[in-house]
């Protein structure tokens, strides 16, 4: 089997494009990201079939000469599910476009969440750690203790408090989430989500 050292280099090439461009946030970026990184493994498993041969037809044709339709049809496989991904992920940005005004991938509050508490417990370990490393702590080193501590813990409830003013507990989360039109909220009247705002 013989495989293009061209056709290796413009797949490599492709497919790290488009890995760069998925590790963006702007979910068009990822869009495209997808659509080139298939481009290039569609080209690297139709570059890896090797020189071009005969139609693999049932009779007539020596089987040393036959071109292997395998990769053909893996690559014709992947070009619909390629097709099927651009659909979905052009439906999200849309979607991301209506609800915020942009189509960038935000950070989930969850996530935020979790790597804040260890964070904060990591330095809580180092800051008893080092209290209790030395002989008997001085008084002004128990109320640098106690500081840091309360400093901490203020820090956990004030992002506690960020999360639960970015919750909108007024309005209807299905319709947020899943599918209410920008002209369902313009001037609602009974709809008391700005007020408090």
């Amino acid at each position: 089997m013989i495989m293009s050292a061209s056709l290796l280099a413009t797949a490599v090439v492709l497919c790290a494009v488009g890995g760069i461009l998925m590790l963006t946030r702007p979910l068009t970026r990822i869009l495209l990201g997808a659509v080139i990184a298939s481009n290039g493994i569609n080209l690297l498993v139709l570059s890896s079939t090797g020189s071009a041969g005969a139609a693999p037809l049932l009779y007539g044709v020596p089987l040393r000469r036959v071109t292997d339709p395998l990769p053909q049809a893996i690559a014709l496989t992947a070009i619909v599910i390629t097709l099927a991904t651009t659909a979905f992920l052009l439906a999200m940005a849309y979607r991301s476009y209506q609800l915020t005004g942009t189509d960038e991938v935000h950070d989930d509050l969850e996530d935020r969440r979790i790597f804040l508490r260890a964070e904060v417990l990591g330095e809580r370990a180092e800051l008893r750690e080092e209290y209790r490393a030395g002989p008997r702590p001085t008084r002004e080193e128990r109320a640098h203790y106690r500081q840091e501590h309360r400093r901490l813990r203020a820090r956990l409830r004030a992002d506690r408090a960020l999360q639960a003013r970015g919750r909108d507990a007024g309005g209807d989360l299905w319709n947020d989430v899943l599918g209410a039109d920008p002209e369902d909220y313009v001037h609602d009247k009974d709809d008391d989500r700005g007020a408090t705002g």
